[in-house]
């Protein structure tokens, strides 16, 4: 019997969904609960298994394509759960390049493992396992219903049990690509969502950025001395965290800031809540967790919060609910390296902070030059609603919080 899987909702207000990959071809036989396609939407990307065991008659879709929710996705034949793949069958290919192979599937029950060979795997570990040159399906998988993890990667690539090292070999050299050669790249999933976020907020908002230097040396010293009481808690403290709760302090003063623009009616939407969100770099591509009512929680709370989002979010756990409903956002490139940026709104927010890296620098104090740790913030705003005096203002109001942080203790303004 021909089974039509329609295309779940996978999150409220969500009525579509981009294909982004494969892990099945039509023939294939599949099990319950076994991996059948990565989709994206807004802000997520989700991996949708089979309800049902048995072969794939049709597969609705391809790599790019956008399906509405309800809409068929796959067409399942139930009647043949127990019947076993056709070794003449090639392996799928899951629109990256990653190659996915089917497993024979048992009858209705609880579902079996893959058997060793399979390739279920996320996006992100095919990708490292066709960096690393690993074979996926020879590769045992213990992660979560057989399933293909880093861990599972690097073992499988470690020398051999009796602990010899392995041969050293000379360093590859660069290769030159033939002249002329070109390589075009469809963007998919979380790419081409971000390039359309881009592309609105640049079309959309009026963009300017402002930049000051900042003197760190109190951060500095109050993050050392608190990182001993944030790891009797079991919570890693970093700057972040602090820079938060420093903002949504002075967002108390600039209410106007912490907003977001109702496009239709042309009006401007200002948050009592502060839902700041954190610019992330994943393997899957760049993701806003949202870090909820900032200014009702302490830095301690902030910090293991982040810390636990932020995980998850790399891991590609995050609920869909972390990953939308902020009211300001704060970018951070500062571990990588680079003295600034100008960061691009996230509408419909109207500003976001650049946060950049801590450097020791020659400065003048009292006409001496001293060395002292030095940040510049590059927040961007949207010139529609925010003059620049108000933006000046508000970089000043946060310099003085950093610059003066016992002023958290009694969240002066």
């Amino acid at each position: 019997m021909a089974f039509v899987f329609e295309l779940p909702e996978v999150g409220e207000g969500v009525v579509e969904a981009e294909v982004v990959s494969w892990s099945v071809r039509e023939g294939d036989v599949v099990r319950v609960d076994q991996p059948l396609c990565e989709i994206t939407t807004d802000k997520a990307q989700l991996e949708i298994s089979s309800p049902k065991a048995g072969r794939i008659l049709k597969i609705h879709g391809k790599p790019g394509d956008v399906i509405r929710v309800h809409a068929p996705l796959v067409e399942i034949d139930t009647d043949a759960a127990g019947a076993a793949p056709s070794a003449a069958s090639p392996d799928a290919t899951n629109g990256n390049g990653a190659a996915a192979s089917p497993a024979s599937v048992p009858d209705e029950g609880p579902p079996a493992p893959p058997p060793k060979g399979g390739s279920r795997a996320t996006p992100a570990v095919r990708r490292e396992a066709r960096e690393m040159g690993v074979d996926l399906h020879a590769v045992q998988g213990t992660g979560k219903g057989g399933r293909v993890t880093r861990d599972d990667l690097h073992a499988h690539k470690a020398p051999s049990e009796a602990g010899m090292p392995a041969p050293r070999q000379a360093p590859a050299l660069p290769q030159v690509r033939p002249s002329g050669s070109e390589e075009r790249i469809k963007l998919l999933g979380v790419r081409r969502k971000i390039a359309e976020q881009m592309r609105k907020s640049k079309s959309v908002a009026a963009h300017y950025t402002y930049v000051e230097e900042v003197d760190c040396g109190e951060l500095v010293k109050l993050r050392s001395k608190m990182k001993g009481v944030a790891a009797a808690h079991g919570i890693r403290l970093t700057y972040i965290p602090i820079l938060m709760k420093a903002t949504s302090v002075v967002l108390r003063k600039f209410p106007n800031l912490n907003a977001v623009m109702d496009e239709d009616a042309f009006e401007l939407v200002v948050k009592g809540d502060h839902n700041i969100g954190i610019s992330t770099d994943t393997p899957n591509g760049l993701y806003v967790p949202v870090i909820r009512n900032v200014e009702q929680k302490s830095i301690l709370h902030l910090a293991a919060e982040l810390d636990d989002v932020i995980s998850r979010t790399r891991a590609g756990k995050a609920k869909l609910d972390e990953l939308r409903g902020g009211t300001f956002t704060m970018t951070s490139v500062g571990s990588i390296g680079g003295v600034l940026a100008t960061p691009i709104l996230n509408v419909p927010e109207v500003a976001i902070l650049g946060v950049n890296a801590i450097r020791d620098q020659a400065v003048v104090r009292d006409g001496q030059i001293v060395i002292r740790p030095m940040m510049y913030l590059s927040p961007s705003f949207d010139h529609r609603v925010i003059d620049g005096a108000t933006g000046a203002r508000f970089v000043a109001a946060l310099k003085d919080v950093i610059e003066h942080p016992e002023k958290l203790l009694l969240e002066l303004k």
